[in-house]
């Protein structure tokens, strides 16, 4: 089995812009284009372009799809409408988090599972295992699509211009089947930026052509191509979680904060239903750590793995960190202690390299749009 990077239907575009490339999840992927925090500040007040045909989509069929996806998953899929999405995560036996998810329900028996690219296989293989005695079907359907994301306040506007679908009717955490610009797609109204947006699921013999009717749709709106490196800042401004850093295998869905996903209604047994029961008691009477935001009081940026400090004991850690173009400051997300985990809470700080830098404790998120 080969160990080179898979190339997106994008690929040679990217590299005909400039791109600069970087292997993610096994994927070659473009990081930038040019600068990241113009790509940044493009799709906070104008709009960005993303290739994220490294996602993983999965389609589930049959009558017994709705059974499988609520037993394999920790969400009520079957209480999902038509046409509409819902974001849920597939956890192990011990609650541990195997991926957040977004799940689509396209037709009455018919769903499409979008795992993170770097979890792709084991969801794959995990629904796979799990759909043992029910009237389903999965399907490993990857290749069968490539993903254009447009996002940012001027997207309506833009994708308005190349489609006669009706975007003002989709909602938020929707998708429709559409034509744009002369290619069939199902038209998501999603994202991972805090922004407006819509994600368009097409095949990928079709992505270089809607790409570039997109790049011309948006050229007068102001619209830019954007790389993964600016997609990790937004979703870090709107305290957007990332699997690796602020979910994995050791964290439940109480742990991160992210319990509401958890649909103990649901009829029926589901993976984890014991474990994260449990969890959900120990959540709600002494939480171990809570996972906040960290704003710079200096210049210093915090990373991954640092620890958080407060009267000289380490408290926490940070789970993702970076300059924030919005904010004009280091920003940083960390799982602290409890007793510190109160926004105003004074005398915490990032070690960086033997040094304390003063953070501000916030809740997340640190930029919100608005409506």
């Amino acid at each position: 089995m080969s160990n080179a990077p898979r190339h997106t239907a994008l690929d040679a575009l990217h590299r005909s812009l400039g791109a600069t490339m970087t292997d993610f999840a096994g994927w070659d992927m473009p990081l930038r284009y040019g600068s990241e925090r113009d790509e940044h500040l493009a799709v906070r007040t104008r709009a960005g372009l993303f290739d994220l045909s490294h996602m993983g989509e999965i389609t589930v069929t049959g009558p017994g799809a709705a059974a499988l996806l609520d037993y394999a998953l920790v969400g009520n899929i079957g209480s999902v409408g038509a046409g509409r999405a819902r974001y849920t995560m597939i956890c192990r036996e011990d609650g541990g988090i195997l991926d957040d998810l977004i799940v689509y329900r396209l037709g009455e028996t018919e769903y499409m599972v979008v795992a993170n690219a770097g979890n792709a296989q084991t969801v794959l293989d995990a629904i796979t295992e799990r759909s043992a005695g029910f009237d389903a079907e999965v399907r490993d359907d990857r290749d069968a699509y490539a993903l254009i994301a447009v996002q940012g306040p001027e997207s309506p506007g833009i994708l308005k211009s190349v489609t006669d679908a009706d975007l003002d009717g989709l909602k938020y955490y929707a998708g429709l089947p559409g034509t744009v610009a002369g290619v069939p797609a199902l038209i998501a109204r999603t994202g991972y930026t805090g922004e407006d947006g819509f994600e368009l699921f097409v095949e990928p013999r079709y992505a270089e052509r809607l790409w570039q009717a997109l790049t011309e749709a948006g050229a007068p709106a102001g619209l830019v191509p954007c790389g993964l490196s600016c997609r990790d800042t937004l979703r870090l401004e709107a305290g957007m979680p990332l699997y690796g850093h602020e979910l994995t295998t050791a964290l439940t869905p109480f742990d991160a904060g992210l319990g509401r996903v958890v649909k103990f209604e649901k009829e029926g047994d589901f993976i984890g239903r014991k474990a994260l029961t449990a969890a959900a008691e120990r959540a709600a009477t002494s939480p171990p750590r809570k996972l906040v935001g960290l704003i710079a009081q200096g210049r210093r940026v915090p990373r991954a793995g640092y620890g958080v400090v407060a009267g000289g004991s380490v408290i926490g850690e940070v789970t993702s960190g970076a300059p924030s173009p919005t904010l004009g400051k280091p920003i940083a997300i960390a799982y602290v202690d409890a007793e510190h985990a109160g926004p105003g809470t004074e005398g915490v700080g990032v070690d960086i390299r033997g040094t304390h830098e003063p953070y501000e404790v916030v809740a997340l998120p640190f930029y919100k749009r608005a409506k």
